[in-house]
């Protein structure tokens, strides 16, 4: 047998690093270390950061410096025992640092060290867990945090805990939290009267000031706060308060406090305690003004909206209100722009408590050149924005030169647009705003060009009871111009508000008055609708008496009523003396002048010029008419012409085409532009006959003594221009229908002027009467009989009644017909035979 072999050892793989063993001797290494995948090396480098934290505050401030909290954060959490036991020991040690615990609260660490609470863990890290907790529960963010991931079960169950460090860091934990817990429940019972009561007795206000005046309390600040805040709801504590001299350290407080939060608490303190009246005194006398003035300069959204609050709690203060517009209302109207829209609307709804009563308040918005502003936030995506704006609106349109910026800003399209949203909070308060608005004529203009009637026209179908009850409110008052109440009829508004005022549960107290104002002021509509019209009535130009309707027709307009061909139907009464203005015609333009030809003579330019002149200017076919010689037709005079105009023709184009040529190397003249057609607006045929009755009864009925003589001589003149008399059994022999239907063929219209009519009967007659009535100050009414009837009353006093005594006038109806100048009861046979067939 041969010699037996040993076998050579194993070689080492070569992808294999052999094990490297570092000493370092700077923390900075320590720190990247913690990036390490290996477990031993990161358990190594807690464990030397750990005994580099333990020397003081400056190391760990350079632990700090290197990053080293973030990487802790993550390795408390580590799948090993050791590595994550060795990470909370540094964090616990380092936690001993303000600068740090800000930092592991951004980090949301304490879910994670809640975490390593857990019973499996070992008891090194309970306690060095624990510690790190108590030293966070100092502040009251952190607080918050324990108690949302359910942080007091664990605390309390580390209570029984066998080593004494757990248990003791447990305890100081649960001391800090139960101080918050304990103003918490206070701050919960003292929303009820009684246990205010009982902590107002038990002194407790003291204990709670004092907590204030603690600097190193400050993470209980807000917490008692809140606690006075709701006992200040009690007159008899601020008052107290106020002699005790707290109230004065609250407003001080809350002024100089670092601390927004509790800045916002201490304004919606004051807030809620100056809804009695009593408080704001109090308030008012501690100028508490002052300080929520100087809240609005924070740089916390959250305090400024409590602040606002505030201010408009004061509000309700004449003295306190008084101190806001001198101090205070232009910073609030600067909050107006600001892109939080709580503050906006805050801002928006002081501002609407400062202006109302207060017309200086609202003339400071004008002087503060913001009122752009305002209109602005009308297209708001908040709706309280918008409600809380119009309400200022409506406050500064209560003066003329507001009201005159704010239309020139466009307040009223923007609020004809604000019409189109479905908020009923925003229609309620943009349609009341519009009618506020309404009473200039300019701004009623620049509603319906914008076509806010249509929108508001549209919201008297509205479901909602108020949105429909301010829309018949803003139709009333935008109704008082004939333009505007003509326009709202003809959008259908009428017809709504017939149906609305015959249903019982859509009527309203504003439908019957959107309805009378709407006919009031389109006169020719209302007596043609209800038949009459009353003494207040006045006629004016542009009345019409158009007749009854058909069931369901509607009632043209004039212009309408004038393209129409002749027909067989009643002639359209017509009252008009206005002469309407001229047309200016604009300007030619100014054409450039050629420079020109040296190969031209100026005679040969001239003579262009007018052959151009004359070709631009030569008459139609049309207008080419001449008067033809008697018994000559137009197809003889043109053969007699015929040869004789053609050989001329042809000789005179023969001389344009050398002249042409002649011309032709000429460069082109510049030709005058045509005028572009100006737009005449229409207008109703002049009545000038009642233009002379008018100048006739002002210089004859007018200056009677006594107004019944006035209403005869009127009633006489009347009759004398449409017919006189004419006895009651020779009516039928009455021939006006022919003179009018020859008036209507002269015309070619079917309006015909109520002057032009010198026949005619009852409701003739009864129109012009009240026309001049009104002219010249009589009043009278005017109703519509069945066919063809019609009549005036008058109210007169009884001659026979002693001057100086109170007897209610008596009525008449005033004949114009058998009898002119007879006056009749209403009641009477003659006058029921009067008014019948």
């Amino acid at each position: 047998m041969g010699k037996k072999i040993k076998k050579d050892l194993e070689a080492p793989p070569k992808d294999v690093f052999d094990p490297l063993a570092i000493e370092s001797k700077k923390a900075e290494t320590a720190v990247l270390m913690l990036q390490s995948p290996e477990e031993e090396i990161l358990a190594k480098s807690c464990e030397a950061l750990y005994k580099f934290a333990q020397k003081g505050d400056e190391n760990k401030v350079t632990l700090l410096g290197l990053g080293a909290v973030e990487s802790l954060s993550k390795l408390i959490c580590h799948e090993a025992k050791t590595v994550r036991r060795n990470a909370t020991m540094v964090c616990g040690i380092m936690a001993a640092h303000g600068d740090v615990r800000k930092l592991m609260q951004k980090l949301d660490m304490i879910p994670s060290l809640i975490a390593r609470l857990a019973p499996e863990e070992d008891t090194v890290v309970h306690e060095f867990a624990t510690l790190c907790l108590a030293h966070m529960a100092n502040t009251f963010t952190s607080k918050a945090r324990i108690f949302e991931v359910n942080g007091l079960e664990h605390l309390i169950r580390l209570l029984g805990s066998p080593d004494p460090d757990v248990e003791k860091n447990a305890v100081e934990c649960l001391y800090l939290l139960a101080q918050q817990l304990s103003l918490k429940t206070l701050g919960s019972i003292s929303c009820e009267a009684e246990c205010r009561l009982a902590l107002k007795e038990s002194q407790a206000l003291d204990h709670l000031l004092k907590i204030l005046e603690a600097k190193e309390l400050n993470d209980l600040h807000v917490e008692a706060l809140l606690i006075i805040a709701n006992c200040l709801e009690d007159v008899d504590t601020v008052q107290l308060l106020q002699q005790s001299g707290g109230l004065k350290k609250i407003l001080t407080f809350a002024e100089t406090s670092p601390l927004p939060e509790l800045q916002r608490n201490a304004a919606k303190a004051i807030a809620k305690s100056a809804h009695n009246a009593e408080s704001r005194k109090i308030f008012h006398e501690q100028e508490a003004e002052k300080v929520l003035v100087e809240l609005l300069a924070s740089d916390n959204n959250g305090v400024k909206a409590a602040a606002l609050q505030a201010i408009s709690a004061l509000c309700a203060n004449v003295a306190s209100k008084d101190v806001f517009s001198k101090s205070g209302i232009l910073q609030i109207i600067n909050l107006l722009s600001k892109d939080q829209a709580e503050v906006r609307e805050a801002a928006a709804f002081t501002l609407a408590d400062l202006t109302t009563g207060c017309p200086n308040n609202a003339a400071a918005l004008l002087e503060a050149d913001r009122v752009d502003a305002l209109v602005n936030l009308l297209t708001d995506k908040r709706e309280g924005v918008i409600a809380n704006v119009c309400t200022v609106l409506i406050n500064m349109a209560a003066q003329e030169p507001l009201r005159i910026a704010l239309q020139s800003q466009g307040v009223m399209p923007a609020l004809a647009a604000t019409l189109q949203t479905d908020s009923s909070l925003v229609l309620r308060k943009a349609i009341f705003t519009a009618a506020a608005f309404a009473c200039d004529a300019e701004a009623r203009t620049q509603f319906r060009d914008a076509d806010g009637l249509l929108h508001l026209v549209k919201l008297l179908r509205s479901n909602h009871d108020e949105v429909r009850r301010n829309a018949c409110w803003a139709i009333a008052v935008f109704a008082n111009d004939e333009v505007t109440a003509s326009e709202l009829y003809r959008l259908g508004t009428f017809d709504v508000l017939q149906e609305m005022n015959l249903s019982t549960s859509r009527r309203n107290s504003f439908s019957e008055l959107a309805e009378n104002k709407l006919l009031d002021n389109n006169l020719s509509l209302k007596y043609n609708q209800k038949g009459h019209l009353s003494y207040g009535n006045l006629i004016k130009d542009r009345f019409y008496d158009h007749g009854r309707l058909k069931p369901g027709a509607k009632l043209p307009s004039l212009e309408e009523l004038s393209k129409q061909m002749l027909n067989q139907s009643r002639a359209v009464l017509l009252v008009n003396t206005t002469v309407p203005e001229p047309v200016t015609p604009s300007p030619p333009p100014v054409e450039d002048k050629p420079e020109p030809n040296p190969g031209r003579s100026p005679s040969s330019h001239s003579r262009s010029a007018s052959r151009e002149k004359a070709g631009r200017n030569a008459p139609s076919p049309v207008d080419d008419k001449q008067e033809l010689p008697s018994g000559r037709s137009p197809s003889q005079s043109r053969s007699a012409h015929k040869e004789k105009s053609s050989s001329k023709l042809k000789l005179k184009v023969k001389k344009e085409e050398e002249k042409i040529k002649e011309d032709d190397e000429i460069p082109p003249v510049k030709i005058q532009p045509e005028l572009v057609p100006q737009i005449i607006p229409w207008h109703p045929p002049i009545d000038q006959e009642l233009i002379d009755y008018i100048s006739d009864v002002t210089r004859t009925v007018l200056p009677l003594p006594h107004p019944r003589e006035q209403v005869v001589a009127l009633a006489q003149f009347v009759a004398a221009k449409m017919g006189g008399l004419v006895a009651e059994d020779r009516l039928h022999e009455f021939s006006w229908e022919l003179h009018v239907s020859e008036l209507k063929y002269e015309l070619q219209c079917n309006i015909v002027p109520v002057g032009r009519i010198k026949k005619g009967i009852f409701y003739h007659r009864a129109l012009l009467y009240k026309a001049l009535a009104d002219r010249i100050g009589i009043g009278c009414s005017l109703t519509r009989g069945d066919y063809g009837r019609a009549w005036n009353e008058v109210k007169l006093y009884d001659d026979s009644v002693p001057a100086g005594t109170k007897a209610p006038p008596e009525i008449y109806i005033v004949d114009l017909m058998y009898q002119p100048g007879h006056l009749m009861k209403p009641a009477s046979v003659e006058a029921e035979r009067y008014q019948r067939i």
